[in-house]
């Protein structure tokens, strides 16, 4: 008897010979693990199908974002636009106009100094004094011994022109022309300022000093009928010098002057029917061109100048306007 025990017989299949269990096994399962369970599709396919949606949504929102992104940057691009448009193009327009008004200001004041250039003398004429009224009527003989002292209104400057003075202050008196012609005074006086021109016309024979009217209006009012006046003597012949130590005092004048004489911008400059002083000294040589030239300086004293230069009392038309103390008081506070 053998130790081993005898081999087990194989099974015979009526189809023919089989292969071993341990091969059929693994070729039978392996259909069972690849296969999905109630698809056909391997697993891997589906694994993939849905990684390639999870991407296309995050694309999408993305997209979404981007898309409102954009949107809110072309709604401020047009906001920003329009911002511009409106404020860099008022800013702009406001600049130009600036710019052309100093250009036009500066074309002006260049124009009047080439003028004043070249009317600079560069010789000294000699100077001819011209006897007054007074010196030409004592040469003739003087007054008749015996008669009586006449009025200085008979011996000054415009004893001959007094009917068309007090018709001119009379016509002063009525309603005001506000349509009156350039020159010509377009508003009316009251009764004390007509005496007041009518003492410096006739009694101070256009040199000398007046009480001052309480404000630089009403002395620019008395100054206009004063130029109205000589206008009507002269013609052309005489030009207004206006001195006043500050520029806002002249501005006043030139309002004043302006407004009561019906007069433009073009009026006011070297050259023209009225010209502004700060300084006496320039006035004085203005004065002293005019009369070589043979023409008639009509010198205003602002009330605000204390002092008044010598030089100026030797012309033969100026009026100054004495200020009171009320009016002194004023001037300190606004200083």
């Amino acid at each position: 008897m053998s130790d081993s025990a005898p081999d087990t017989p194989l099974p015979i299949h009526p189809d023919g010979p089989q292969e071993p269990q341990e091969n059929l096994a693994p070729a039978e399962a392996e259909p069972l693990i690849q296969a999905g369970p109630g698809s056909g599709d391997p697993p891997e396919a589906g694994a993939a199908a849905a990684l390639l949606q999870l991407v296309l949504g995050e694309l999408q929102q993305k997209r979404q974002v981007l898309e409102q992104e954009l949107a809110e940057l072309e709604v401020r691009r047009d906001q920003v636009q329009r911002e511009i448009q409106s404020s860099f193009a008022g800013q702009s327009d406001g600049i130009a106009r600036r710019v052309k008004g100093f250009q036009d200001y500066l074309v002006g004041a260049l124009q009047e100094l080439a003028v004043a250039a070249e009317q600079v003398e560069l010789v000294v004429q000699p100077m001819v004094v011209q006897p007054s009224p007074l010196d030409l009527e004592q040469a003739a003989g003087g007054p008749v011994s015996g008669a009586p002292a006449q009025a200085p209104a008979a011996a000054g400057l415009f004893s001959q022109d007094e009917p068309l003075i007090r018709q001119r202050l009379e016509q002063f008196l009525g309603q005001p022309d506000f349509y009156a012609d350039p020159w010509q005074l377009r508003r009316s006086l009251d009764a004390p300022t007509a005496g007041l021109l009518e003492n410096w016309f006739l009694f101070q024979g256009g040199r000398g000093a007046q009480p001052s009217t309480g404000s630089r209006n009403r002395n620019a009012l008395v100054g206009a009928a004063a130029i109205a006046i000589l206008g009507d003597l002269y013609g052309e012949r005489f030009q207004t010098l206006v001195l006043a130590g500050q520029p806002e005092r002249l501005g006043e004048w030139r309002r004043g002057l302006q407004d009561c004489l019906g007069l433009g911008r073009e009026d006011f400059g070297p050259n023209s029917g009225i010209v502004l002083f700060e300084r006496p000294d320039a006035l004085i040589e203005r004065a002293d061109r005019l009369e070589e030239r043979g023409e008639l300086p009509f010198i205003l004293v602002d009330a605000a100048e204390q002092v008044v230069d010598v030089a100026i009392l030797q012309f033969p038309l100026w009026l100054a306007f004495a200020p009171g103390p009320s009016e002194l008081a004023l001037e300190d506070d606004l200083l």
